[in-house]
């Protein structure tokens, strides 16, 4: 079984301040299924995006766990923008954390790669 959207955000959030990192709930989407966005400002004039991970990364016999990848690294600030704006208008329904976190953590797990 799939935990919700809004269970996984405040999760996360509470997450980051257990290490005392800001972290904000910028847009609530749809409380059950709503794509969740990370946003990571580095406080160092970068900034990072992680999104779900596209199926082909996703285990076939997945936990039901959401699993998270980059989609921008050491990007401007305003890039990151630009692209959650691009995202907004395809799903008005997403979430959006953003941290800020000069370490760049995302808070999330990340699903590994194929390299």
């Amino acid at each position: 079984m799939r935990l919700t959207s809004e269970f996984v955000v405040a999760a996360l959030i509470r997450q980051a301040g257990i290490e005392t990192v800001p972290a904000v709930l910028r847009r609530r989407g749809a409380a059950e299924a709503g794509a969740i966005f990370v946003k990571v400002d580095r406080l160092d004039g970068t900034a990072d995006l992680y999104g779900p991970a596209p199926q082909a990364l996703l285990d076939e016999e997945a936990t039901g766990e959401r699993l998270f990848a980059p989609m921008m690294t050491g990007a401007t600030p305003l890039d990151v923008e630009e692209r959650l704006t691009t995202e907004i208008r395809f799903d008005p329904d997403l979430w959006l954390v953003e941290i800020e976190d000069r370490q760049g953590r995302p808070f999330v797990p990340l699903a590994r790669s194929e390299t």
